[in-house]
């Protein structure tokens, strides 16, 4: 697993256990009432007419759910408290792990569906060409959930063909990190590091990384390839995919250059088997990191690695701000989780309420209040739960971590990049082939970093593979959707 991975389901800033699309979101759940009683229009299995969604609806039965951990920590824990009151009398089954999606296939073709899944985001848009999953306008339209307090990206990524298949929660986000020390001793500044001049970062990486014995000894700047290619290529102002996600985009000038600039940023330092097997070697999660060992002068991270470093290396001279594009505009690149109601379930309703619960904004609060009083009991700073839930994230900032008497100078500005690049994030939209997609991209880089293609030539390839997969998932849905509509 990629360190860089998210944090686990319930985690927010803490470490893993494991063009910004806006229209298309938007456009789909811009007729959505936030009260009332509704009611599904069709007879497709997705999409029952028989279930009946309320708030004001008692339940009954038991809530099964796959893929979550309850006891993950204290936001988890609270959340779900306040999840399980809400849908008494009904009772709630969520053993821990991690969601298997063969497994929840399996489950679901044998007729034994959990009723709720906690899932990546980007897995979604496969679960819903396949029917795997049901559509949530009515869930979202009985429940009252107002998805007007979602981030548009973060809603991009759960709209499959105009429908809304999952609520979003977690939003993990990048800023770039940097030791203070070694920028200040190459006589650099944040603004050096932040993407805005590609040839700044250049510069910055040659005048930071060390040798020792002829040997590398320090990364300058570590552009974390392969898993960041679309937040270079966002840099440049090019998307992996158009916004209705049909089109591969894998070959366009653009993602070309943002590629090239980062393998010839390795390049510059020794290449990239040298700087991964320096990284690699690192105590990562302690206080061995490469920041406090002076072993990496900057680098694009997820913004929960500011806890890990305040927790392991507190005296560690950091210095932090947003990524930028080209044109100056702060941007990062937004993944994480959500909630699905998968198709086959004994209990949508309960499933409904229980989501709606987890991710209405009283309960981030009465979470991010549950953390902030361990923070503080702890003297250490509270740096904020970074969420889909833009009204919940505002507040929260507002209420605990604008307060917070520990939290100083570097990691303030930690928390202020975290905010701004939640702010201003973009997402790869919902595709019915997701995982071919991002397959296709991570191989093309790899095959660079290896030296086993050049970058046109890897990206071309990309391009075939990724447009040959669209093509098919994209006609594989359309034709099961006209036969499911010449059968009503």
């Amino acid at each position: 697993m990629s360190r860089s991975s998210s944090p686990s389901p319930a985690s927010g800033l803490r470490p893993p256990a494991h063009p910004a699309v806006r229209t298309l979101a938007l456009a789909c759940v811009a007729a959505i009432a936030v009260t009332g009683c509704a009611r599904g229009s069709t007879n497709d299995k997705n999409n029952d007419p028989g279930i009946e969604f309320s708030s004001d609806a008692e339940l009954q039965g038991k809530l099964d759910v796959m893929g979550f951990n309850r006891d993950a920590d204290e936001v988890a824990s609270t959340r779900t408290d306040l999840a399980e009151e809400a849908i008494k009398p009904a009772t709630l089954s969520a053993p821990a792990g991690e969601l298997d999606t063969q497994q929840l296939l399996s489950a679901i073709a044998a007729g034994k569906a959990p009723d709720l899944i906690y899932i990546n985001r980007d897995e979604l848009g496969s679960m819903a060409a396949r029917k795997a999953v049901m559509p949530l306008d009515t869930c979202i339209e009985g429940e009252g959930i107002n998805t007007d307090d979602f981030r548009e990206s973060a809603l991009a990524q759960v709209t499959f063909d105009g429908n809304v298949y999952g609520v979003p929660e977690f939003n993990q986000v990048q800023i770039i990190m940097a030791n203070a020390e070694m920028l200040n001793s190459a006589g650099l500044s944040v603004q050096d590091i932040d993407g805005s001049n590609p040839q700044l970062i250049t510069d910055a990486a040659e005048k930071m990384m060390q040798h020792k014995n002829g040997k590398l000894s320090a990364i300058g700047y570590d552009p974390k390839l392969p898993e960041f290619l679309p937040l270079w290529a966002m840099g440049e102002g090019a998307a992996l995919v158009s916004e209705d996600g049909r089109t591969a985009l894998l070959n366009d000038p653009k993602v070309v250059s943002a590629l090239e600039f980062g393998i010839d940023l390795y390049e510059k330092q020794d290449g990239f088997g040298t700087v991964k097997s320096l990284r690699d070697s690192a105590d990562f999660f302690g206080k061995g990191n490469q920041f406090a060992t002076n072993a990496l002068g900057a680098m694009p991270m997820e913004q929960w690695y500011v806890n890990i470093l305040n927790d392991v290396s507190p005296d560690t001279p950091m210095a932090f701000t947003t990524m930028k594009t080209s044109a100056g505009e702060p941007m990062s690149f937004g993944t994480g989780s959500a909630w699905a109601i998968p198709s086959g379930g004994d209990n949508p309703q309960a499933a409904c309420r229980f989501l709606k619960t987890m991710t209405t904004t009283d309960t981030w609060l009465a979470a991010s209040k549950a953390r902030s009083d361990d923070r503080v009991k702890d003297q250490k700073p509270f740096t904020g739960l970074f969420t889909a839930n833009r009204t919940a994230d505002e507040q929260i900032k507002e209420q605990f971590v604008d307060t917070n008497d520990y939290l100083a100078s570097p990691w303030a500005e930690a928390v202020e990049a975290s905010y701004e690049a939640n702010n201003h994030s973009f997402a790869i939209p919902a595709l019915p082939a997701d995982a071919q997609f991002k397959q296709a991209w991570l191989d093309a880089v790899n095959r660079v970093l290896s030296g086993n293609a050049s970058v046109t030539d890897s990206l071309e390839t990309a391009q075939d593979e990724a447009q040959r997969a669209l093509d098919q998932a994209w006609s594989e849905w359309e034709a099961n959707s006209q036969a499911s509509s010449s059968e009503q």
